[in-house]
């Protein structure tokens, strides 16, 4: 194994050639796949590719492979012919086209590239009418004005009809760093992106720019308080963790991983030595879709509601700050992908994994005191989403817990009113949807909603769900108790079954066992999910967006394992209609008893904005846990040194 000593920190580790079957494509491997779409005859110089990306071996496969042995390298490309979308398949390896499909009545997703390339900005500008709605604000000078545009959504209007639909709204950058707090209010450009051109202007009435300060860099900021003392993190002899390719061995935990375009980190074969043994604990795990509708009926605010993760599907992985983003004990990891013309690009420092100490393992007082510190592994990568900036860390703890936390930041989506404070009292109050947040400001109220897909493999495949309920007991009129809690368990043995909401009158208890294997106390072997705060969505069924977004009607689903169910919005879920990805895949009500199963977690918040989040908003964690649950025979943290 190669050792990542104390050199490494100073420079990210380069794309290195491929190790493992589930390593991400390569620049060479991008540039073959790149090379046989040229040579198949389905491609010109005018055709784009939104995205191109891994396409994994079967499961099997991987399971069985071990190093030495040859690897099947696949990519799966989806592919924009004008208005057309096909999906490829490429044999990297080979260099040559496995499969080509046109996939009708989709959208696929919008990268930057496209809205560049498209050139929004130029030709709304150049529009009459947007000139004269510009001119009654009295805005003539465009040099500082920025236009871009975000898929239309869907409301089943007729001009949605087979057309690529963007909204496109203006900013006015003058005198600050980003365009977020300038927002050119009252205006909305409909494009169609395919044609490339104009449909229509809607001005529902002018407001003036906001002018609060919105800088936030060090600068603008002022006076700075005092530096405190230093807090080091010293590891002379370099971390303790041993990487090789992609994967990665840590106190008794060894694990895959890669950086993928459109959802992030992808953790995969992950597995914990017990007694000199590798047990299985999660094929793979990630991030699987984003949800953030907005909460204004505006006509320029009512279709903004973005499916992050699919709609883009090019916000991972932004490059991380050494010291700011990741601590000085950091090693970093470039990402390379292809760009819309699929071109392999290098992003540096896309992923950053280190040490951290974490508190208390465990303690006791006896006759004596006996207390273990605790270290965690961090892999961490972030996500830059227009004005959101999300945090992704999966923890690997030393009591077999994995912990995974999302980080909230960057900055409020803001809307420009007449108003100057809610102190002032229009006829129409002016903070219904929301708060201000500065002057003449509002942060419109909002949700954010987070699919995570989980593989797990709890010693092998064949796995279970079941659902401990907690259920309140009346005791008999000769106890001195009146009541208590039982645990129930109940084993989910379809996939109706399995949709699960929190409920904190009526709790339970979610766990993944293999009720084939038996811990030494007679029970099967398990590992729980441990929601933390969460939240659930409020929108009516009926509601278009709620029905696009139908993963959020539940924080659990539970589906056998397929391999093409990875994102719970559906492949597509631009200008989608509603009902795909997990609605669709559990209409069948499949049986997910002793198989390979999936487990899907949402957790979300809404958010109702205040003046701390401007100009730019402080962190917000939230987190949900996998624990052990009869996986050990005892506390598998009781061998921590006492120095650790």
């Amino acid at each position: 194994m190669l050792f990542v000593l104390l050199a490494m920190w100073a420079s990210p580790a380069r794309a290195q050639r491929v190790k493992h079957p589930l390593d991400g494509l390569s620049a060479p491997e991008y540039w073959a796949v790149y090379e046989a779409l040229q040579a198949s005859g389905k491609v010109d110089s005018k055709t784009r590719f939104p995205l191109i990306q891994l396409k994994e071996p079967p499961k099997q496969e991987v399971l069985a492979w071990s190093p030495g042995l040859p690897m099947r390298r696949e990519a799966r490309v989806v592919v924009k012919e004008g208005p057309q979308t096909f999906e490829a398949v490429v044999d990297v390896s080979g260099k040559k086209l496995i499969s080509w499909t046109e996939v009708k009545g989709v959208q696929p997703n919008l990268t930057q590239d496209e809205e560049e390339e498209a050139g929004i900005d130029e030709a709304v500008k150049g529009n009459a009418e947007w000139q004269a709605a510009m001119k009654r604000r009295g805005i003539t000078d465009y040099l500082t004005v920025r236009c871009g545009g975000y898929g239309a959504g869907y409301f089943a209007t007729p001009e949605e009809q087979g057309r690529r639909l963007l909204r496109v709204h203006c900013a006015d950058m003058h005198g600050v760093w980003d365009f977020d707090g300038r927002p050119i209010e009252g205006l909305t450009v409909m494009w169609d992106e395919n044609e490339k051109k104009v449909l229509r202007v809607i001005d529902s009435g002018a407001v003036p720019v906001p002018q609060a300060p919105a800088n936030f860099d060090i600068a603008s900021v002022g006076a700075l308080r005092e530096v405190p003392t230093p807090i080091t993190v010293l590891q002379p002899m370099g971390p303790s963790f041993r990487v090789e390719g992609q994967t990665v061995n840590w106190q008794k935990w060894n694990f895959h991983f890669r950086i993928d375009r459109r959802v992030g980190l992808v953790v995969s074969n992950v597995r914990y030595l017990d007694a000199g043994k590798p047990r299985s604990i999660l094929y793979e795990g990630s991030l699987s879709e984003m949800f953030v509708p907005y909460m204004d009926p505006d006509m320029a605010w009512y279709g903004r509601t973005f499916f992050d993760a699919g709609e883009f599907a090019d916000g991972f992985s932004s490059s991380l700050d050494p010291g700011g983003d990741c601590p000085d004990n950091a090693v970093y990891f470039d990402q390379v992908y292809a760009n819309y013309k699929g071109i392999p690009q290098m992003r540096p420092r896309a992923a950053c994994l280190f040490e951290q100490s974490s508190g208390i393992a465990w303690r006791h007082e006896g006759n004596v005191v006996e207390s273990r510190r605790a270290r965690d592994l961090v892999l961490r990568t972030i996500g830059t989403f227009g004005n959101y900036d999300y945090v992704f860390d999966w923890t690997f703890r030393q009591d077999g817990t994995i912990r995974v936390r999302l980080g909230a930041t960057g900055l409020d989506e803001v809307k420009g009113v007449k108003s100057r404070t809610s102190a002032d009292d229009p006829a129409v109050p002016e903070d219904t949807y929301g708060r201000f947040i500065a002057e003449n400001t509002v942060g419109v109220d909002h949700d954010h909603y987070f699919s995570f897909r989980l593989d797990l493999d709890v010693d092998g495949t064949a796995n279970t769900f079941v659902r401990d309920r907690l259920s309140v007991k009346r005791l008999p009129d000769s106890s001195p108790r009146k009541s208590l809690w039982v645990a129930e368990p109940e084993v989910a043995k379809t996939e109706q079954q399995a949709k699960l909401r929190m409920n904190m009158e009526q709790p339970e208890i979610w766990r993944v066992i293999n009720p084939g294997a038996k811990g030494p106390l007679g029970y099967p072997v398990g590992y729980e999910l441990m929601p933390g705060d969460s939240a659930i969505s409020l929108l009516l069924p009926e509601d278009y967006p709620q029905q696009r977004a139908g993963f959020t009607d539940y924080q659990v689903w539970v589906t056998p394992y397929q391999e093409n169910e990875r994102y719970a919005a559906g492949d597509y879920p631009m200008q989608s209609k509603g009902g795909d990805g997990l609605p669709n895949w559990t209409k069948a009500n499949r049986g997910i008893e002793n198989t390979d199963i999936v487990l899907w977690y949402t957790m979300g918040f809404h958010h109702v904005p205040h003046s701390e989040d401007w100009p730019v908003m402080s962190t917000i964690w939230h987190e949900f846990e996998l624990r052990p649950v009869n996986f050990f025979a005892q506390n598998p943290a009781l061998d921590l040194p006492k120095q650790p």
